[in-house]
């Protein structure tokens, strides 16, 4: 008896701990806005992939304000979660809109309960397989840039401290977006997230040239330049840039792939 209970124990301990390791290095990877490699579109990876292995959650996504506040999509853990996320920029409407206008968090236990409010986001969840969402504002101080979507296949709520810590993550990576210095930038928060911005249409723009290149779907595509980036060390806004430019072929994109 006393055996088994100290197995318990022990298999307790070691998934505590595991969990705090997890943490660690969660705020530790949005913290590193000093890697050679760093750049905001890989930050905001790291967030919503983050949210979805610590949170319980099955999809994330972040959305960031453009200098006419409207909302755009920065990261996203599945195209599902994009999607939904592009509907609330059409309407106009839903929680994750309103987060980002109150600066406030927002919690859907059960988004089937909000048709007649926002009837085309509970058609878009119901149609991605979703019936829960929960948003935190991403914000800097009392500045609020965008907002944190987390996304779940089931009803209820979020558990115990896991909307404190989704919040605590989305100002970790606004922080590390503000401590962004790989390359000379304006010092405000309007120009970092314009910048942000700019990257993130960039790279979907090489995504378009990789795919049409190769005849490639656009995750895939996606996953070749992140590919790319990651073994030659260098940004995916750098390396989207060179795409765009013509600085650099697609060819040569494909090939190293190939090589791999």
């Amino acid at each position: 008896m006393n055996d088994h209970v100290n197995r318990q124990d022990d298999t307790a301990r070691e998934a505590s701990m595991n969990r705090e390791r997890e943490l660690a290095k969660a705020f530790v990877d949005l913290a590193d806005t000093y890697a050679p490699d760093f750049d905001p579109l890989r930050l905001f990876d790291r967030l919503v992939h983050s949210c979805r292995g610590l949170l319980d959650v099955d999809a994330a996504a972040v959305m960031m304000a453009d200098a006419r506040g409207v909302l755009k999509t920065m990261a996203a853990t599945e195209d599902e979660a994009a999607f939904i996320e592009l509907m609330q920029m059409q309407t106009g409407r839903g929680p994750c809109m309103d987060c980002y206008r109150t600066g406030e968090a927002r919690s859907v236990p059960d988004i089937a309960t909000e048709e007649e409010r926002w009837p085309t986001l509970v058609a878009a969840m119901a149609d991605a397989g979703y019936q829960s969402l929960h948003t935190v504002p991403l914000r800097l101080h009392d500045r609020v840039m965008g907002a944190l979507t987390l996304l779940n296949t089931r009803i209820g709520d979020l558990p115990g401290g896991a909307h404190d810590l989704a919040q605590a993550l989305a100002d970790s990576a606004a922080l590390g977006l503000m401590h962004w210095s790989a390359e000379p930038r304006g010092d405000d928060v309007v120009t970092r997230v314009q910048s942000a911005i700019a990257a993130k249409s960039v790279l979907e723009i090489a995504k378009g040239m990789i795919a049409a290149y190769e005849g490639l779907p656009l995750q895939g595509a996606g996953r070749l330049l992140a590919d790319y980036a990651s073994r030659h060390q260098i940004s995916l806004a750098a390396l989207a840039e060179a795409l765009v430019s013509r600085t650099m072929n697609p060819g040569a994109i494909l090939d190293t792939s190939a090589e791999a």
